[in-house]
């Protein structure tokens, strides 16, 4: 029997290993599945993916834990770029995917992850990054037989898990700005992700704005459900930053 612990580095997954490592429960492998934006640009943040590859792995891998980073063979790009092949927008590119679902999970991280499981020839045990005040996705597990959450075996809220990975300083520079992790080009970005985006990675903002204005798109803008375009939101924090106070005035 292995145990497989599914890490995205955000805190819950984070704070499973450290509860596995704490509780010496078996741990033979830690998987992490990078979506990529393009081949050679991670789809992660810049701050997020060094988190990931440059202190938490080597911490685990002191730990005594092997981890392996999974690719999937599409990219952000290859899923924008797809061409219709059926109904009436074909022959089009599908472009930006319909926000408030997660497509790009479904495409580019997912089918990587259930490819190297399947690929496994014997019994294993999924270590899963659920707190206990997560009722439905605690659900979605009940019935799935080799899926494990540590943080409810031991009781841990998602405040709980905040906490721990700080103690061990485990915890990724993404939450100094944001509630959660995701993809730097996401849909569902609130608006101090966009901020910080725009701020601190123009490079990858520029590669946002950019894509919009690429012709025959079917979904032509960023945000598809809300109408907004990443133009609305350079436009936006564009002005923002050149507001002054009525004291800077003065």
């Amino acid at each position: 029997m292995q145990h497989i612990a599914s890490w995205s580095g955000g805190k819950d997954s984070t704070a499973s290993i450290i509860l596995a490592h704490e509780h010496n429960e078996p741990l033979d492998l830690i998987i992490f599945s990078e979506v990529m934006f393009d081949e050679n640009t991670s789809g992660e943040l810049p701050e997020h993916i060094d988190f990931i590859k440059n202190k938490a792995i080597p911490i685990f891998e002191s730990w005594g834990y092997e981890v392996k980073i999974l690719h999937s063979q599409k990219t952000y790009l290859d899923c924008f770029h797809h061409i219709a092949t059926k109904g009436k927008r074909i022959g089009r590119k599908l472009g930006f995917p319909m926000s408030g679902r997660c497509l790009i999970n479904r495409d580019c991280k997912m089918p990587q992850i259930r490819k190297f499981l399947n690929e496994i020839n014997e019994e294993f045990t999924q270590y899963i990054g659920i707190a206990v005040d997560e009722p439905v996705r605690m659900e979605r597990i009940a019935n799935s037989g080799n899926k494990i959450s540590m943080l409810e075996k031991y009781g841990y809220t998602e405040q709980m898990a905040f906490d721990l990975c700080k103690k061990y300083d485990l915890l990724s520079p993404i939450y100094d700005f944001a509630p959660r992790g995701g993809c730097w080009f996401c849909p569902n970005a609130k608006y101090a992700e966009l901020k910080h985006l725009r701020t601190n990675h123009k490079d990858l903002w520029d590669k946002l704005l950019k894509l919009e204005n690429e012709p025959e798109l079917i979904g032509h803008k960023w945000n598809i459900l809300t109408n907004t375009s990443i133009h609305d939101w350079e436009e936006r924090l564009y002005w923002e930053e050149r507001q002054i106070s009525i004291f800077d005035f003065i």
